[in-house]
């Protein structure tokens, strides 16, 4: 379809206004986190960095970065085996309540974070509490690994099934157990898939605000100091430049996990026959 000159004006035009719609706030944010001044105010007169040091050298902020990127690894890990799990076993299997088990997968991710912030608190007191596990870096991570999860299992799935189910049974027909069928033949065509899930569950679990304060306690990560701070104002330039490298965090990842889904990194990883074959019947 050949559109006209005024379209493609109009689409540019309105694709532009969308993009500013979405994105203005965020670059308003990046700009006063070079602000020199400790109140904010429009336009801003004069630009510094003096407030990145000075966020470098606070303390709660180290600390809580740390806790942030430990509880989002942990919750990536989990996220990457549950979510493999899973959707290698919907998409490879046929059994009953299959498409009740993908439901009940991806319900988390369209819940209310209130709501999963309440169900996680109630279970960590009256279930996890007497076994001895408390509020902390442990329940962070399985509080986030339940929504994780279902971006693995999103591209997991989406990935297991642009892939025949015959490299495996050809797999197994030469002999390979499946352990050997994983190794040589699902892992090499679903690990830019791992990886795409991996960096958008690390992504989602880094700035997460709502299901962190139902399980984190006392604890405080990167997002929930963030919260707490933004009620100080002598503390709102510092606020600015840990939004600023959030904000950095979460592109990074989700640009990397575009790149990887898209285009030809869904099939160029995909081994030839022969080669499988061959992996397979070498000692």
């Amino acid at each position: 379809m050949v559109e006209s000159r005024l379209t493609r004006v109009l689409l540019r035009l309105g694709a532009g206004l969308t993009l500013a719609f979405m994105y203005l706030p965020l670059v308003v944010v990046a700009l006063y986190a070079f602000n020199r001044n400790v109140t904010l105010a429009w336009p801003i007169e004069r630009y510094s960095t003096r407030w990145f040091s000075e966020a470098w050298q606070d303390q709660d902020v180290r600390d809580a970065l740390w806790l942030s990127f430990r509880a989002a690894l942990g919750a990536t890990l989990v996220a990457l085996v549950l979510g493999s799990l899973a959707a290698m076993a919907v998409s490879r299997y046929r059994f009953f309540g299959r498409e009740v088990v993908s439901f009940a997968v991806i319900l988390p991710i369209a819940l209310p974070g209130i709501i999963s912030g309440l169900a996680l608190q109630a279970t960590i007191l009256d279930v996890l509490s007497p076994l001895g596990i408390s509020f902390g870096l442990t329940t962070i991570v399985i509080g986030h690994a339940t929504f994780c999860v279902v971006v693995v299992y999103n591209n997991v799935v989406a990935r297991m099934r642009r892939t025949a189910g015959s490299l495996d049974e050809a797999s197994a027909d030469l002999g390979a157990d499946s352990w050997q069928t994983f190794r040589h033949v699902m892992f090499p065509q679903l690990r830019t898939a791992l990886l795409a899930g991996g960096l958008l569950a690390f992504a989602l679990s880094f700035d997460e605000v709502v299901v962190t304060t139902f399980t984190s306690g006392a604890q405080e990560t990167l997002p929930i100091w963030i919260v707490g701070a933004i009620t100080r104002p002598a503390d709102l330039p510092i606020v600015n430049v840990v939004a600023l490298f959030v904000i950095v965090v979460s592109i990074v990842p989700v640009y990397f996990a575009s790149r990887l889904a898209g285009g030809a990194g869904l099939t160029s990883d995909r081994p030839p026959r022969g080669a499988v074959a061959a992996e397979i019947q070498a000692p």
